[in-house]
């Protein structure tokens, strides 16, 4: 069982595209929080600017939006789900050395703040993408693919 949490990320196409690539590796459910942008408008109808990314994905995956992912990921720890961030810290490890269980749940944060330490704090495992050029970071929604398919695509 998989599911991703996307705690404050503030850009719609972002969002967009890592709902298609969700939808691809087989993701259950996305949990979405803060400033993260929803599926639908503030009338309940369906984006046009996030229908433009995610190309679909927007009506066939399941979503839920929640005001506190810090009591979301206490309470999925508690039924047995492996929490893992994706996030640069020191005591971030490799993302292709991890071992991901049956049940896991993998949380991507804001684009400039990253993941707040609070919720850093629920996670048993936090990943890191080696970055070997100038850059220090990718996209939010390049890392979601990158880390979901190759921890997930078996």
């Amino acid at each position: 069982m998989l599911y991703i949490i996307l705690d404050n990320l503030r850009s719609v196409y972002n969002v967009g595209a890592i709902f298609r690539t969700a939808d691809a590796v087989g993701v259950e459910k996305i949990f979405l929080s803060g400033t993260t942008p929803t599926p639908l408008d503030r009338f309940g109808k369906l984006r046009k600017d996030f229908a433009k990314s995610a190309l679909g994905s927007e009506t066939t995956m399941s979503w839920e939006f929640v005001k506190n992912p810090t009591a979301l990921a206490k309470k999925l720890h508690v039924e047995g789900f492996e929490i893992i961030s994706v996030e640069q810290s020191k005591n971030s490890v490799d993302y292709k050395k991890i071992k991901p269980r049956k049940k896991v749940v993998v949380i991507f944060g804001s684009e400039t703040k990253g993941i707040s330490k609070v919720l850093l704090k629920q996670s048993v495992i936090i990943a890191e993408i080696p970055m070997r050029g100038k850059k220090e970071s990718l996209n939010v929604s390049v890392a979601a693919g990158i880390v979901l398919f190759r921890l997930f695509d078996r």
